[in-house]
This record gives structure tokens, sequence and C-alpha cells, in this order.
């Protein structure tokens, strides 16, 4: 089967390999346009293209897939079959309308629920305990095509967007496999998704970084945990900022006021009082330091109990 590959960041890239890796034919992978990065705002190219370049795939890059330019550029390639993950474009009708098959897309999370950009991220902002893959038929709306296949995974009690964007890609990798071993030959039957469940969550955005102290230590926990590694909490401190990398909740011992130390020491680690419990930082970066665990921040610099977070 001829297919025609549609991703950009890491997250496609495990279903990019298992694709060459179980000897599908793979015409070509078509990717956003390499974007400015870094301090010198490099164009860099993504994570897919990459890959494809190094298995030695055959690279096409749209701003918008959906110009003359990407459609006839995809009528040329042919594709049986479109498999996309995590591609960040819409795909018009006119593009579905070209693969025999349809498209295949391989969405991080279990639909309907959490259509959208950032899936992964808002299931842990939101306190799921558990998050999935799921694999369905692209239709011309935002993930609302009829679902193949699903797979769910608990989340870890201190996962971050991160680490579990790295697993779900994996997941979504053998989910993808198994669909397109069954889906051509009628093995599948394509369910539509119930829109009663159906549930959208905007994109991210860095101001949904910082912290309100007055929040409950698990909601905030659930901020840490979700925006990282992308945009990252934080709180204002000492004239700048101090990011939240990891955090978890617990049980208040005492009285404070949200948003000031209410327990720090390098062996006993750093608490701030919330509006409901404590959160105790596990892993932070302070301004003109560099990312560390709390506990090694505090051999170095006291805070003192007390101390305030803005």
């Amino acid at each position: 089967m001829r297919i025609v590959f549609m991703g950009t960041p890491e997250f496609a890239t495990p279903s990019l390999r298992a694709l060459l890796d179980a000897g599908y034919e793979v015409a070509a992978a078509i990717t956003q346009p390499d974007r400015p990065a870094g301090r010198g705002h490099k164009l860099t190219p993504c994570p897919v293209k990459l890959l494809a370049q190094e298995r030695g795939v055959p690279v096409y890059q749209f701003e918008r897939i959906k110009s003359p330019e990407g459609v006839a550029c995809l009528r040329e390639l042919a594709p049986e079959l479109c498999v996309t993950a995590a591609f960040g474009q819409i795909l018009s009708q006119e593009i579905l309308d070209i693969p025999r098959y349809g498209t295949v897309n391989v969405h991080a999370s279990l639909l309907p629920k959490y259509r959208g950009s950032a899936p992964i991220n808002w299931c842990i902002l939101n306190g799921e305990k558990t998050a999935g893959v799921t694999t369905m038929l692209t239709d011309a709306g935002m993930d609302t095509g009829d679902v193949l296949l699903r797979a769910e995974t608990p989340i870890g009690e201190l996962e971050t967007a991160g680490e579990l964007t790295a697993r779900l890609a994996e997941i979504g990798a053998n989910l993808l496999l198994e669909t397109l071993e069954r889906y051509p030959h009628g093995d599948l039957q394509p369910t539509p998704q119930d829109e009663r469940q159906a549930s959208y969550q905007p994109m991210l955005t860095k101001e949904m970084g910082h912290v309100d102290w007055t929040r409950p230590a698990g909601e905030i926990a659930n901020q840490v945990r979700g925006l990282n590694p992308w945009p990252c909490a934080y709180a204002d401190f000492e004239g700048g900022r101090l990011k939240l990398y990891l955090a978890r909740a617990c049980e208040a011992r005492g009285e404070a006021e949200p948003g000031t130390v209410a327990a720090s020491g390098a062996k006993e680690g750093l608490f701030v009082a919330c509006g409901q419990g404590w959160l105790e930082i596990l892993e932070l970066q302070a301004p003109g330091a560099k990312r560390m665990s709390a506990k090694a921040y505090l051999l170095g610099k006291k805070i003192e109990v007390g101390t305030r977070f803005g």
C-alpha cells in the first residue's frame, strides 16, 4: 500500500518509524516548513523531516497543504492512504478525497474527549487519571472523524506532559500498525463519535503558566505537570520568575497564607501553602540558576519560611 505520511513534531516520529520498519511503502513525508528556533532563531527542520531524510523518504513542506500547490503535489504522489500524526493543519475535503482508503489520523486522546491541539496537556491539567490514543478516519472537521481503534493507559502520579507525550507516541505507533493491518481489509468498522461526549480545549499560552496560590494544591500540581515542558508553570520570585517543573500536593501541616513558604530545608524540601493543602515543589529553576531539584537548590540558597511567592 502506497502511503503519504503527514506529521511534524516528535510525537509523530514513532508512527513514521513504525511504518518504515514494518515495510510499508511511504512515498513521501509532508511536514510544516522549517521554523526559527534557539537563541539565534536559525531555521530548524522538524523531527519528522529529520527522520524522513535519515530514512531516505522524500520530504515536502507546505505552509498550507490545502493550497493549490499542496493539492497538486499530493495528487502527483498518488497515495492509496494518508496517515497523519500531529500534523498541525486541517485537511480540506479536496485533500481527503485523494487517497483511496482515506486518511488515518493518530490522535493523542480518547476521542471524542480532548479534541484540539494540546490534548495531552489538558488531560493532566484537568486531573484525569487515564489518557490514551485514538486512530480515526479524518474528515473535514477538527478531530471529528469516525473512530477505528483506541488504546488507554494510566497517567503516573508525577508524570509530566512531556513524559506522557513520549509514551503515547509509542502507544500510537503500535495502534497505527494494528489499524493498518485490519482497516484496509474490512476488519474494522469505523464508529461515529458521540458528540454529546465531545470536548474542545484551547491552545496553550505562556500566560497559563502563572500560578494562583489561592487554588487547591492538587490543581496547582496538575498545572505544573501539565505545562511541563512548555510553557512551564511559574511564580514571581526575587524580581524574576521561579519556574516550576515538578510538584505534588500534600496535606497542610500548619497554618500559612496561600503563596507563602510553609516549610523549607535541604532535607525536608520546599513547601508552599495553597488555598487548600500545601504544594511540595520537587523541581525548579530560580532566576539566574539552572534547573534542579528543590532540595539541591536549598543546599546552596536558603528560602525562609514565610517568604511570599507572587
